[in-house]
């Protein structure tokens, strides 16, 4: 005989009210705000509140969105969202990855210019034979000041293009076009991206669990 499944422990819900976004970079930030502002719910950006960025130290999308979310709740005393977020490349055997970030450090800052190209001269480096094929992972985490924490995930399938195209998105936005477009994320209209995006896809997970 099969014993049965314990019960699901119910996820806490998350009060109207102000939340920290655990994050400095801008595009995350305005992206987090519009998908939150539905829900009563007034983001504060970690910048804005002078919480400096933590180490990310975890190997996967998952560890670093708690540690980042973590260390926003202790720090703010207040409910804390993190994203952690990544495009991997098949061919690259899913670099950058949970290293997406690090493809665009310089001395002076992240360039993502620099990152793109970066992945384009891997790929090129592996022939004509080697496939675009993509993907961009994202995990939201929420943390509550207590170390209570819950995380949900979303993925968009996709492939890369070269040259870059487009100026409204950030990061590798500009070379990723998602599956059944022909334009990149940097080309989509805000409000189409905000609706397909790997971030969306991990949005509509939370708010099924939390509102």
């Amino acid at each position: 005989m099969i014993d049965d499944e314990p019960p699901a422990i119910p996820h806490r819900k998350l009060a109207p009210g102000k939340l920290v976004i655990a994050s400095h970079n801008e595009g995350k930030v305005r992206e987090i705000r519009a998908l939150l502002e539905p829900y009563g719910i007034e983001p504060v950006s970690a910048a804005s509140l002078g919480i400096p960025e933590p180490v990310e130290t975890g190997t996967s999308f998952i560890a670093n969105a708690e540690l980042k979310a973590r260390f926003s709740a202790d720090l703010s005393g207040m409910v804390a969202l993190a994203d952690d977020s990544g495009l991997c490349v098949d061919a690259l055997g899913g670099d950058p990855g949970v290293y997406t970030a690090d493809w665009a450090e310089t001395p002076t800052g992240r360039d993502w210019a620099l990152a793109m190209r970066k992945v384009e001269d891997a790929l090129q480096a592996r022939g004509p034979e080697a496939g675009r094929d993509a993907h961009f992972v994202c995990v939201l985490s929420l943390c509550w000041p207590d170390g209570h924490v819950e995380s949900f995930d979303g993925r968009a399938e996709g492939s890369l293009t070269w040259p870059p195209r487009g100026t409204i998105g950030f990061g590798f936005d500009p070379v990723f076009v998602p599956l059944g477009s022909d334009q990149t994320y940097a080309e989509l209209p805000a409000e189409e991206k905000k609706r397909i995006s790997h971030r969306a896809d991990a949005f509509r997970k939370l708010v099924a669990a939390v509102f």
